[in-house]
C-alpha cells in the first residue's frame, strides 16, 4: 500500500485528488494539510511514502517544507513530489535541489498523475528525458562544489555509467539493458552512488550528475 499525504492550500485541488487516489485499490490517503508547516508535522506523524506538496503556499511554501524533510533523518523514506501549475521553472530547479523526487503538473490526465505516484514510490526520479535536458542546460555550466568532484573520484566505472544513464531519464531495467546487467545488479550500482554522492534519492541524484559535469549535453 502506497501512503500518500497531500499538502496543496486549495481545497478543491486536494479533495480532487484524494477522490482519484482513493479509487486505487495500493494508495492510501493518510492525511491533508493546506500549508508547508501544517504538512511537515503530519509527515512526521504518519511517516507516507509519498508527499504531494503544492510549490506555492502560504506560511511554509513547497520548497522549503521539501527541504525540511529532506534535512529529518526520520523522514528519509517520504519522496517528495512537487505539485505546480506552471511546469518546469526556477521553482522546481530549487525544489529538486531541496530534495524532491520529481515534479507533476496539476493539469495532468488522472493516468499519468496515477503513474507518477507509483513511479515515486518505487524511488524513481519523475524525471523526463525532455526534464534532464532541460536540467543539463541549467546546471552545465555552473562550477561545481568541491566536495562533489572529490566523491565523484569514489564511484567505480560501472557506478558512473549507471549514474550517467539514470540522467539520461533511464529506468533501473532500461540502465541494465544498456549495460548488459540485471536489473538488481543496476539499482545495485545506483543505490552505491547515491550513498557515495549523499545523495537522498534518484532525482537528487540526477542534479548532482549535471552539477558535477559528470553529465554533458555531448554525453546526454
Amino acid at each position: 500500500m502506497i501512503r500518500v499525504l497531500l499538502v496543496d492550500d486549495q481545497p478543491l485541488i486536494r479533495s480532487g485528488f484524494r477522490a482519484l487516489l482513493d479509487l486505487e485499490d495500493d494508495i492510501e490517503v493518510v492525511a491533508e494539510a493546506a500549508n508547508g508547516r501544517d504538512g511537515l508535522a503530519l509527515a512526521e506523524e504518519h511517516l507516507p511514502d509519498i508527499a504531494l506538496i503544492d510549490i506555492r503556499m502560504p506560511i511554509l511554501d513547497g520548497i522549503e517544507t521539501t527541504r525540511r524533510i529532506a534535512a529529518n533523518p526520520t523522514l528519509a523514506g517520504v519522496h517528495v513530489v512537487i505539485l505546480t501549475n506552471y511546469g518546469l521553472d526556477e521553482y522546481v530547479f530549487d525544489a529538486l535541489r531541496a530534495g524532491a523526487a520529481g515534479f507533476l503538473v496539476k493539469d495532468i490526465v488522472p493516468e499519468d498523475f496515477l503513474h507518477g505516484v507509483r513511479v515515486a514510490a518505487r524511488g524513481d526520479a519523475l524525471l523526463a528525458p525532455s526534464i534532464t535536458r532541460k536540467l543539463i542546460h541549467r546546471y552545465v555550466s555552473q562550477p561545481f562544489p568541491a566536495d562533489t568532484g572529490t566523491a565523484l573520484d569514489e564511484l567505480t566505472g560501472r557506478e558512473r555509467e549507471a549514474v550517467v544513464l539514470a540522467a539520461q531519464g533511464l529506468s533501473n531495467d532500461e540502465i541494465a539493458n544498456r549495460m548488459v546487467i540485471s536489473p538488481l545488479t543496476a539499482k545495485t550500482h545506483i543505490n552505491r552512488a547515491m550513498a557515495k554522492l549523499h545523495a537522498r534519492d534518484r532525482a537528487q541524484l540526477v542534479v548532482l550528475a549535471y552539477e558535477s559535469g559528470l553529465v554533458t549535453p555531448r554525453n546526454s
